[in-house]
């Protein structure tokens, strides 16, 4: 009977209107939760007379469905937080619960959100303050990040930073500029030697010396424009790593510039970049003279003899002083004596399909068959935007907007409650015929 079918839409129609409600009440409780997607509920109807010109009709009702809108992103809001994180684009941090980490160590089962407020924990491990932990892969001592898996949680680990911990930075590449008196290669000069003494870092943060000397070749007429340059390391105990015969330009177009360097002993000299390959105590080392005619290295001018210009990498041993995460994902440490290193990457996660992820609480998300298997992209590769530090993602709710749909659905579930009273009265009256 389509009374009977009138009644059970009625009843669906209180159904679907309160799901509709349930989805925007969360809406607007969470409208201040940084990293909300704002849920959706979407009403379908359900037909149940197909007939045309049948003369009757049946109602079949409405049924409403929930979707979580993922791919929504809300804007970015500035912090005082280093390790606010949030993304900019498609993708996703991974983290996992704190829980998981302390007993096993390792993140078993990802979950992935958009943005947190990570800070570290008495061990030094970042987590936000619901517990979820951050996720990456650590970098070697030099910087680079090993090749791993990218669709395994293999790899990665969590975040570990030590705030009291210290650091040195070897040095590993020196540049030399100096400029050689042309006059001391000249017939009746004194031919003495001009030392020179330049500091570098050793691996454990020591202080050593490379021990520089230059002497003249004094010929016994004109001028030889020829030097002898060794090399002592004092970490060695003052052993020369290397030797060289330094011949300069005379000419008007090249004057005082290197016109060959030949290798006595240590390691060659590369023209093509005007390098010394020398080995220290701690490991190789590239200092740079300055090609062949190229008046920024070693030069041969006048009677004086200065540095130009030298520099070098590396550092004494340092003491934790900030930590910040760059565009690409990288965690850079500073240290107080003024160098950086890279810590760790924190790779982005991505899947097909965004809202086919199972939402969990804290505004973490898992993997189904609906969404897809997930890929760990650098950021800023293939699909994935940039990571950005100092913000969070805001929420995706527009209260304006909840509240209009808040007055529609309060609207339709009254007018569904009039269905069924109208319903009511009438089957009343059928009751009352046979009175």
């Amino acid at each position: 009977m389509t009374i009977s079918s009138s009644l059970n839409a009625g009843v669906a129609g209180l159904n679907a209107n309160a799901t509709r409600l349930a989805t925007i009440s969360d809406n607007i409780a969470n409208s201040g939760t940084y990293g909300y997607k704002r849920a959706n509920a979407d009403f379908e109807s359900m037909v149940l007379t197909q007939t045309q010109g049948a003369g009757i009709y049946s109602a079949g009702g409405v049924r409403a469905t929930n979707t979580r809108l993922i791919d929504e992103r809300g804007s970015l809001v500035a912090t005082s937080n280093a390790l606010d994180i949030a993304v900019s684009g498609r993708g996703m941090l991974p983290v996992a619960s704190s829980t998981e980490i302390a007993s096993s160590g390792s993140p078993d089962n990802l979950m992935m959100t958009t943005t947190g407020s990570f800070r570290p924990d008495a061990d030094g491990i970042l987590r936000t303050a619901s517990g979820l932990v951050l996720l990456g892969w650590r970098a070697e001592a030099d910087g680079t990040i090993p090749a791993l898996p990218r669709d395994t949680v293999v790899g990665l680990e969590a975040v570990t930073i030590n705030t009291n911990q210290q650091a040195g930075d070897p040095t590993t590449s020196m540049n030399l500029g100096v400029n050689l008196p042309a006059t001391s290669t000249a017939s009746g000069s004194a031919g003495a030697s001009l030392p020179l003494s330049v500091e570098y870092f050793g691996n454990l943060g020591t202080s050593e010396a490379l021990d520089i000397s230059f002497t003249p070749t004094v010929p016994g007429s004109g001028s030889s424009n020829e030097w002898t340059m060794v090399i002592s390391d004092s970490a060695q105990g003052g052993a020369v790593i290397g030797e060289y015969t330094l011949t300069f330009d005379d000419t008007r177009a090249a004057g005082g510039t290197l016109l060959s360097v030949t290798t006595v002993s240590g390691g060659a000299y590369s023209p093509a970049d005007g390098t010394l390959a020398l080995t220290v105590a701690g490991g190789p080392m590239t200092m740079t003279i300055g090609r062949l005619g190229d008046p920024k290295g070693l030069t041969q001018l006048s009677d004086s003899f200065a540095p130009t210009s030298i520099t070098k990498n590396g550092s004494p041993v340092g003491s934790l002083t900030s930590v910040e995460i760059d565009e690409n994902g990288y965690i850079n440490a500073t240290y107080d004596t003024g160098f950086t290193r890279r810590l760790y990457q924190i790779p982005l996660v991505d899947v097909a399909n965004l809202n086919g992820l199972v939402a969990m609480n804290n505004q973490t998300y898992k993997i189904s068959p609906d969404s897809g298997s997930f890929f760990l992209w650098d950021a800023g590769d293939g699909p994935t935007g940039s990571v950005v530090g100092y913000a969070r993602e805001g929420s995706t709710t527009d209260v304006a907007a909840e509240l209009t749909a808040l007055i529609q659905t309060q609207r339709a579930y009254s007018s569904n409650a009039k269905v069924i009273q109208t319903v009511d009265e009438m089957l009343q009256e059928t009751t009352n015929i046979k009175r």
